[in-house]
C-alpha cells in the first residue's frame, strides 16, 4: 500500500493533477466553525480515510479566509486567523490535491443594498428572499453576479492559496429569474418574453431552458479561464448536480472540465442502492473515459426533511459509496459543519475508501465491457420541467431494476453522444421510453439494426421528433415491423396482456394465460414477418365489481418480435412496461423484460452470475484479464433506506465466455483475497465465489 504522498507526487500541481485525485474529503464549514472546529482533527481524518484530495470551503456566500473583495462576506467568527489556509496547508502536508469550494447562490444585506441587480426576482417582481433563511437574498445566476463579480473572488482564492481547482456549488440558479437583466438578455437573444411558469409543454419555456443552458455553459468557460489566468495548471470544476449532462453544451464541457462531479449524495424514499452505480453509467454514456466523482453525504438524504448536520447508518454510507465505486465512480464524502458531535461515519467511510484503494489499480487497468445498453433519453428529458423528471425517467428505472434483478450487466448510451461507432460496441440497445428522437437518430438506429444490432423498443419511443412535436408515424416501424395504428393513450385501468403461442418471450409464466398490462397503451399493427408473443385484452371497467370482466377477445399486438436478415432481433413493447414495473414491481413484468432482453441478445450473455440474492453486476476488460464486480444488494432495506446492516449471500458462480484464442484461466478474489476455483465448461470459465458480504471483485487472468 503506497503512501498518499507517493500516489500523488507525480501529478502534484501539474495539468494532470486530477488523475491521482481519486478519494475525496469535502468539508463544508458553518459560519461559526472558525471558533468551534479543530483543523488538526480534520487532518487526521484525511489520513485515516486514505483521502488523496480535499474540497474545502473557501468563499462565495461566506469567506473562510480574510478576503479583500468588496461585499464578500468574511465569517464574523474569524478573528485574525485563516481557517481555509490552515486546512489547505494541512492537506498539502499530506501530499494531497486541494480544491476550493465556493457557493454563490446567496448574498447578505450589504451586498444586496449596494447591488440590487445581483438579486433574483420572482414572477411578481419581488426580490427573492432565501427560502430557508429569509435574512439573506437569493442571487440571479444568469447575470453580473456570476458573470463579473464571482470571477473576482475566484481569482483572489487561486492567487493567494495553493489550490488545484475551484469547485462551485449551487451555481446554476434556482428556477426562472424575472429580473430586468434577465428579461432584457433573454429578449435580445430570443425575441420573446420570459415564460411565466416551468411548463415543459410551453415552447417558450423550452426556449428559456435552451437559453439558460447556453448561459451556464459560457459561465463554465469564463470561470475556467479566470482560474487559468492565475494558475495555468488549475481548473474550474462545476457541480453538475444529478448525473445527466443535458443542461450543458457537451463540446465546451469536454474542453474545460477534466473530470466530472455528480452530486447525488444518497438515496431517499424508495430508491434502491443501485442508483449510485447508475450515476456512473449515465456519465459514461456521454464521456466514456472521463473520471467521474460521486459525492456521498454522511447524513441522511431527504428532499423535504433536511438534517444536514447529522449521521446516517454506517452500512448505508458504505453501501452507497461501494456500489458507485464498483461501477467506476471515484468516491467523495462530504461532511457539513466542521464540528463532529457524532463520529460514527468515520469508520464506514474509511472502510469504503479502503476497498476502493485495494481495487484502484485493477479498475484503472480495465474498461467497462458489456453487450447490453440502455438509451439515456436526454432529449426526451429536456422536454420535462425539473419537478417532472422523476416521472419521465420511470420507464428507464423499471428496465434498470429488472436487469439488476436478472443479474445482467449493462451500460448506457446517451442520445446526445450516440454515434455508429458507439452503437457497434453493443449487441442489444434498449429504448425504455425514448419519446423524442430526431430523423437522423432513427436512421442511425435503423442502420445499426441493418448491421446486425438488436433493439428492444418500449413505451412511446420514437413517437415524437427532437422538438417534442408528435410524429405522423412511428419512427422505427421499418425495423420493428410494426406501425402505430392509434397514438399512446392513458392512463387506463384494469388492463391485461394474454400469452399468445410458445415464443421464448412468453416462457416462464407457469399456468398463467394472462398477466397485468400497462397504464399507457399504443395500438399497433404488425406485418407478416413478425410474431406476437402477447396480445392486448381490451381494457374494461374496474368498478362496480360485477362489471369487472373482459368484453372482447384479445386483439392487437402487445409484443412484436422479429428476426432481421442481418442476424439481429427486434422487440417492440407498445406500452409502458418499464414505468408500470417501477411502480408496482410485479414479478411478471420483471420476467417479461428479462425474456425480451435475453431473446434479443440471441445467445447466453458473455458474463452470467448464478446464485441466491440480488447482486448489482459490473464487468470490465483489460489486457488479458476480465474483472467482474459484485455489489450485494440483498437486504430488506434495499429500496427503503437507511440500511441497518449488511446481509451476506452464499455461493455464487461467475460464468464468463472464453475470449477468442484462450483456453484457460486463473481467478483471484480481490476482496476476500486468494485464488478462486475455476472450471472450464463448454467454452466458459466458471469461477466459484464461496460467498460475499457487501462486495467482491473477481479478476480472471486468461491463459
Amino acid at each position: 500500500m503506497l503512501d498518499v504522498r507517493q500516489e500523488t507526487a507525480a501529478t502534484l500541481r501539474t495539468p494532470d493533477w486530477y488523475r491521482t485525485a481519486t478519494r475525496w474529503t469535502q468539508l463544508t464549514l458553518a459560519e461559526d466553525d472558525p471558533v468551534r472546529f479543530d483543523p488538526a482533527q480534520w487532518i487526521d481524518i484525511f489520513r485515516e480515510t486514505r483521502s488523496n484530495a480535499a474540497c474545502l470551503s473557501a468563499g462565495g456566500y461566506v469567506a473562510y479566509y480574510p478576503s479583500q473583495v468588496p461585499f464578500h462576506h468574511v465569517s464574523r467568527f474569524i478573528t485574525g486567523g485563516d481557517p481555509f489556509g490552515e486546512l489547505v496547508d494541512g492537506a498539502r502536508s499530506l501530499g494531497m490535491h486541494v480544491m476550493a469550494r465556493v457557493d454563490p447562490h446567496a448574498i447578505h444585506d450589504d451586498a444586496a443594498r449596494a447591488h440590487p441587480e445581483w438579486v433574483a426576482v420572482d414572477r411578481d417582481g419581488n426580490p427573492r428572499r432565501h427560502w430557508a433563511y429569509p435574512d439573506v437574498w437569493v442571487t440571479c445566476a444568469y447575470g453580473d453576479y456570476n458573470a463579473l463579480y464571482m470571477p473576482e473572488i475566484v481569482r483572489e482564492i487561486v492567487r493567494d492559496y495553493d489550490v488545484d481547482a475551484i469547485f462551485a456549488n449551487r451555481w446554476q440558479g434556482h428556477g426562472i429569474c424575472y429580473c430586468a437583466a434577465c428579461r432584457q438578455r433573454f429578449g435580445a437573444a430570443t425575441g420573446q418574453e420570459i415564460p411565466r411558469s416551468s411548463d415543459a409543454a410551453d415552447p417558450v419555456w423550452r426556449t428559456w431552458a435552451a437559453w439558460r443552458r447556453d448561459v451556464l455553459t459560457r459561465m463554465v468557460v469564463s470561470w475556467d479561464e479566470a482560474v487559468k489566468e492565475v494558475r495555468p495548471h488549475a481548473s474550474f470544476i462545476p457541480n453538475m448536480g444529478g448525473a445527466s449532462l443535458m443542461e450543458f453544451d457537451l463540446a465546451l464541457i469536454e474542453k474545460h472540465c477534466p473530470f466530472l462531479v455528480v452530486d447525488d449524495q444518497g438515496r431517499h424514499g424508495v430508491e434502491p442502492v443501485w442508483k449510485a452505480g447508475r450515476n456512473g453509467k449515465r456519465i459514461r454514456a456521454t464521456f466514456r473515459d472521463r473520471p467521474v466523482v460521486l459525492i456521498t453525504s454522511v447524513g441522511p438524504e431527504e428532499p423535504v426533511h433536511r438534517w444536514k448536520d447529522s449521521v446516517t447508518t454506517g452500512p448505508e454510507i458504505e453501501a452507497w459509496i461501494t456500489d458507485g465505486a464498483l461501477h467506476g465512480m471515484l468516491p467523495w464524502f462530504t461532511k457539513f459543519n466542521g464540528v463532529i458531535p457524532d463520529g460514527r461515519w468515520i469508520e464506514p467511510v474509511a472502510r469504503a475508501f479502503g476497498l476502493h484503494e485495494r481495487l484502484e489499480a485493477d479498475l484503472a487497468a480495465t474498461r467497462p465491457a458489456t453487450e447490453i445498453a440502455i438509451l439515456d433519453a436526454a432529449t426526451t428529458l429536456r422536454h420535462h420541467a425539473w419537478d417532472a423528471r422523476a416521472e419521465a425517467e420511470a420507464d428507464e428505472l423499471g428496465f434498470y431494476h429488472a436487469l439488476v434483478e436478472a443479474g445482467l450487466h449493462f451500460e448506457f448510451v446517451s442520445d446526445h453522444a450516440m454515434t455508429p461507432a458507439m452503437l457497434d460496441r453493443f449487441r442489444v440497445l434498449i429504448l425504455p421510453n425514448a419519446v423524442c428522437l430526431s430523423d437522423d437518430q432513427c436512421a442511425m438506429l435503423r442502420d445499426w439494426v441493418g448491421r446486425g444490432g438488436s433493439l428492444v423498443v418500449a413505451g412511446a419511443s420514437a413517437t415524437a421528433d427532437e422538438t417534442g412535436a408528435p410524429r405522423p408515424s412511428f419512427g422505427l416501424e421499418e425495423v420493428t415491423g410494426s406501425w402505430m395504428a392509434e397514438p399512446m393513450r392513458g392512463p387506463v385501468k384494469n388492463t391485461y396482456v394474454v400469452l399468445n403461442g410458445g415464443h421464448p418471450i412468453a416462457k416462464g409464466f407457469g399456468s398463467a394465460t394472462r398477466i397485468i398490462g400497462g397504464t399507457r397503451l399504443m395500438a399497433v399493427e404488425a406485418d407478416g414477418g413478425t410474431e406476437q408473443p402477447f396480445l392486448f385484452i381490451p381494457d374494461f371497467p374496474d368498478l362496480p365489481m360485477e362489471e369487472v370482466y373482459p368484453r372482447e377477445e384479445p386483439r392487437g399486438a402487445a409484443i412484436v418480435a422479429r428476426e432481421t436478415e442481418a442476424g439481429g432481433r427486434v422487440v417492440h413493447i407498445p406500452w409502458n412496461i418499464g414505468a408500470t414495473f417501477w411502480e408496482v414491481l410485479a414479478d411478471d413484468h420483471r420476467r417479461l423484460i428479462e425474456n425480451c432482453v435475453r431473446w434479443a441478445l440471441g445467445r447466453a450473455p458473455s458474463i452470467e452470475v448464478r446464485g441466491k440474492g440480488v447482486l448489482d453486476v459490473a464487468a470490465r476488460e483489460g489486457d488479458g484479464r476480465t474483472l467482474v464486480l459484485l455489489a450485494n444488494l440483498t437486504n430488506p432495506m434495499m429500496m427503503k433506506g437507511p440500511i441497518r446492516e449488511t446481509y451476506p449471500v452464499g455461493r455464487q458462480e461467475v460464468s464468463v465466455a472464453l475470449p477468442e484464442g484462450r483456453r484457460g484461466a486463473v481467478a483471484r478474489l480481490l476482496v476476500a483475497g486468494g485464488e478462486a476455483a475455476v472450471e472450464i465448461r463448454d467454452g466458459r470459465a466458471v469461477v466459484t465465489v464461496p460467498g460475499l458480504d457487501l462486495a467482491e471483485a473477481v479478476r480472471i487472468d486468461w491463459t
